[in-house]
Formats: C-alpha cells, structure tokens, sequence
C-alpha cells in the first residue's frame, strides 16, 4: 500500500512539475495555477496517509488492550442479575399464589 501511495504522489509531482514549466515557457497563468493545485494535491495525500497511519496504528493498540482484558468480572454480574431476577419470579409466585 505504501508503494502504491508513494508511486501515485511522484506520478502527481512529475505532472506538476511539468505543468509549471509549461506555464513558464509560455507565460500562461492557469498552467502555473494547475500545476500549484496538483503539487497541493500530492501534499496533501502525503499528509493523509500519515494521518491514517497514526490512526491506524491507535485502533490496533486499542484493540490488543480491549482483547487482554479479563470479562471474568462481566460474567459475574450477569450470573448475578439472572439469580437475582430468578428469586424475584419466585417471590412474586409466593406472593400471588398466598393470596
């Protein structure tokens, strides 16, 4: 993936570098403006990717936490909260059937 990136941005650089000398050669104003605008382009892919990788880099840490945690405790609230629901249907069987 990096190659590819690294491939699409000289591709953008070399296009943009050839626009400008065009624009030079000719004195045109708008070659010179295209070939700013695809330089910014390159740049701007460049600053993505580095973003993406510090955010990628983020989420597979967090994950390798989320997975080393220990749900034991989890499981024991839920055993918990189903004994204790299953006392209270049995309290409100007492209770209905003593009246």
């Amino acid at each position: 993936m990096t190659l590819l990136i690294i491939a699409i941005v000289t591709g953008l650089v070399v296009w943009a570098l050839r626009l400008m000398d065009r624009a030079l050669a000719s004195q045109e104003f708008s070659l010179m403006l295209a070939g700013f605008l695809v330089a910014s382009a390159a740049a701007a892919m460049v600053g993505v990717y580095f973003l993406m990788s510090d955010y990628m880099f983020y989420v597979h840490q967090s994950e390798l936490l989320f997975q080393d945690q220990n749900f034991s405790e989890f499981l024991v609230l839920d055993d918990i909260a189903s004994t204790e629901s299953g006392l209270m249907s049995v309290d409100m069987a007492t209770l209905l059937l003593d009246d």
